[in-house]
């Protein structure tokens, strides 16, 4: 018993003195010993296989390669009505919102915006296309032992390197803290912030392209992005500190969030305040005020999308003033889905299904800062940044609400698509394009 408790003793001393080698200590000083880059090309060559495989037996069995349902005709109300009436109203004018109706039941734009996106082909992970069947016995073998290495090789050292850098966040944010203030305490903190997302970022075997460095965040802006999961924040972190915005929580995020706050300044609200829109404005004002300190990180769709397109941006971000810097954040579907739909998934098993994946690829792009311009008001300046991330990123640029996630869509939609309807029929003016953006 004792020889076997010792030799458990000497393989953990081993695995971890490995990982701290081979991983931490590079974390700590930035570098890479390209294990990760050697690991992706050995990733992307199997599922090029993989895929030339699926399409060979797609044709033969002639598998339709779309995933879409619904082909939408991109025209507007008036020109899909156009020539059916001469200004008064007809029974034949139903059949368009009959149609429209039909396409939203089956597939609408909106709700398929917070599911997984669909891939073209299977990367060897979840079946999220139907299309995906049995194919041959190699690419299952191949599957099988894919599911060995992720679950039996790769999720045991990622749950390390996870542990490792949070409590490396925790640790050093609390003893950083009780440091007085000053550029010593600045500098650690920062180094302390950047070498625990980095270890977080390795714990997720990610690969980061970073674009357009010199249009980074500096300090006393905004920095806002679009959103698709919690490791949104762990993305840009590894390239830079930001000061957070959020609410406070309990539980093992809370303990999080009360370490780090007495090292960087970040910004939590209580539940309460977060209802007081005037009080969070004035926090945030306060904040970007002072230019000694971090950027604010925000991100204004206010909820996670799943990489697909942009929705709206809430305009309180943007009524604050000071530098906007923008930022487009765009993951490659193909290795690991990482959008987390909150309302299916918990964040314990969403952090497993990422951690199962087989890498976490990204690519950022750091947008030319933009302040208001003249005579444009919030909503404005909103909608004219979420058009920049949304073309940079590849993204599609829809003029939604995100809080369609949990909230049925307000009165105030329905009544502008009447009101464009009426003025059709009575000739009063222009159709307007969409319903008014509210916080």
């Amino acid at each position: 018993m004792e020889q076997l408790l010792d030799l458990l003793l000497r393989l953990f001393g081993f695995w971890f003195s490995a990982v701290f080698l081979l991983i931490v200590l590079p974390s700590i000083f930035g570098v890479s010993l390209g294990i990760s880059e050697l690991y992706l090309k050995v990733l992307v060559k199997t599922l090029e296989w993989a895929t030339l495989r699926i399409e060979k037996q797609r044709e033969a069995q002639r598998l339709p390669s779309s995933n879409v349902i619904i082909q939408r005709d991109q025209t507007t109300m008036e020109k899909a009505i156009a020539g059916l009436r001469h200004g008064d109203f007809e029974l034949s004018d139903v059949f368009y919102f009959c149609k429209k109706g039909y396409e939203a039941i089956v597939e609408d734009e909106v709700t398929q915006r917070f599911t997984s996106e669909e891939l073209v082909s299977w990367n060897l992970l979840t079946r999220t296309n139907v299309n995906f069947h049995y194919i041959s016995l190699r690419l299952t073998i191949v599957w099988v032992i894919g599911v060995f290495v992720r679950y039996c090789l790769l999720l045991p050292l990622r749950v390390t390197l996870a542990h490792i850098g949070i409590l490396s966040m925790i640790c050093g944010s609390t003893l950083v803290g009780q440091l007085p203030n000053g550029e010593t305490k600045d500098w650690l903190s920062d180094l302390v912030h950047l070498t625990c997302s980095r270890i977080l970022v390795r714990a997720l075997s990610g690969n980061i392209y970073y674009h357009n460095k010199e249009n980074k965040p500096k300090k006393g802006g905004i920095c806002v992005a679009n959103h698709t999961s919690p490791i949104d924040v762990i993305i840009l972190t590894n390239d830079g500190c930001y000061a957070m915005v959020g609410q406070a929580h309990g539980g093992l995020m809370g303990v999080i969030q009360r370490a780090t706050v007495k090292a960087c300044p970040h910004v939590w609200f209580e539940r309460s305040e977060m209802k007081d829109r005037h009080l969070v404005t004035k926090r945030l004002r306060e904040h970007v005020a002072d230019k000694e300190k971090l950027p604010i990180l925000i991100f204004p769709e206010g909820t996670c999308i799943n990489n697909t397109s942009v929705m709206m941006f809430k305009k309180g971000s943007f009524e604050i003033g000071g530098t906007i810097y923008p930022v487009a954040i765009k993951y490659d579907p193909q290795f690991g889905d990482a959008f987390w739909n909150s309302s299916k998934h918990g964040i314990v098993s969403y952090l497993l299904r990422i951690m199962t994946s087989w890498a976490i690829v990204c690519h950022v792009w750091y947008l030319p800062p933009v302040t208001r311009e003249e005579g444009e008001d919030a909503v404005q300046f909103a909608n004219r940044v979420k058009s920049a991330i949304a073309r940079q990123g590849g993204l599609t640029e829809l003029p939604w609400d995100g809080g369609l996630k949990r909230a049925k869509v307000k009165e105030t939609f329905k009544e502008e698509e009447q009101k464009n309807y009426s003025k059709m029929i009575i000739g009063n003016g222009a159709l307007s394009s969409r319903p008014a953006d509210s916080d």
